[in-house]
């Protein structure tokens, strides 16, 4: 995936969606086979395609063999195989991430057998935005040993900042058909759905400012730059107290809403990267104040409960 992001960020590179889509389908493929060997004490047959194998007669045993590529080794699943085996093992592979995966597949396959023009890169870097937050929390999901704080997931968001729209005249036939398939996934997404998503809009503004409200700061010189208005705060904190309420009974089998879930929110509420407390009305300072919740409350409340 890193591989996928680097090639995507260079300046200047030819083909950087259809070379992301591939690198970042390869990406997932190995994800999930590591995860299936996981799951299946490591037996390689796992990640292989099976066949009969033959009995001297010709016919087909009961018994099965690793099926063999051109040059003699034993071939591996695919994707969508290996995504089948591990929900039956019990793995829940969310609907918005495998709606995410087959636009990234379509992206792969038409980057191979077609060629995707530069009028729908836009869309390509949303569904790419999608895919790398999607890998980041199946990791975090599976608890993974994976130290990801040392590299930079993110796609550079201005890649496609000098492309103008294109009248749908000069679309091709295979683009218009891709443009259409996902549309149609984006459109069945799950949108309760908080962990994964089939893509992620992007949307760009420059404005001026007579303020020093848009000045970022840094607490440190190690420190990452941040500027936060109150639509940012609200994008960061946007689970009102209900919100985690109504989605804990989704979530988890055994919640309850008892003086122990009680004391749980309590500490939540007293680590302010988990609860913003924000006044309902911010010029009056004796307003009433409402607290929101980070999306990453979960991983508190995944400590405390039995997810379905």
């Amino acid at each position: 995936m890193l591989s996928a992001i680097e090639i995507y960020n260079k300046p200047d590179f030819k083909y950087r969606e259809e070379t992301f889509s591939i690198l970042a389908i390869n990406a997932w493929e190995l994800l999930f086979k590591a995860r299936l060997l996981n799951k299946s004490g490591y037996n390689m047959k796992s990640i292989y395609q099976l066949e009969p194998k033959l009995k001297k007669d010709g016919t087909k045993s009961k018994l099965f063999t690793p099926k063999l590529n051109r040059s003699g080794n034993p071939m591996t699943i695919g994707l969508p195989e290996s995504i089948l085996r591990l929900r039956n093992k019990g793995d829940v592979i969310n609907e918005n991430l495998r709606y995410s995966i087959r636009a990234l597949v379509e992206l792969r396959d038409n980057a191979i057998h077609f060629h995707n023009g530069n009028e729908i890169s836009k869309e390509i870097q949303e569904l790419g935005f999608a895919c790398i937050k999607n890998y980041m929390n199946l990791i975090k999901e599976w608890e993974l040993r994976i130290d990801m704080s040392q590299y930079n997931f993110y796609l550079m968001p201005l890649a496609y900042v000098d492309s103008q729209v294109e009248s749908e005249a000069i679309l091709t036939d295979e683009v218009k058909n891709y443009l259409n398939f996902l549309k149609k996934k984006v459109s069945d997404a799950d949108m309760a759905d908080r962990n994964f998503d089939v893509a992620i809009g992007i949307d760009i503004s420059f404005k001026k400012t007579a303020t020093l409200a848009g000045i970022g700061m840094r607490y440190d010189e190690k420190g990452v730059l941040i500027s936060l208005s109150e639509e940012d705060i609200t994008k960061k904190f946007p689970l009102s107290y209900k919100d985690v309420t109504d989605m804990c009974r989704e979530r988890y089998s055994d919640f309850k809403l008892n003086p122990n879930f009680h004391a749980v929110m309590r500490k939540v509420k007293a680590n302010d990267k988990l609860c913003h407390n924000r006044k309902l009305d911010p010029k009056n300072p004796k307003s009433q104040v409402k607290q929101f919740y980070n999306t990453n409350i979960w991983k508190e409340l995944d400590n405390q409960y039995k997810k379905k």
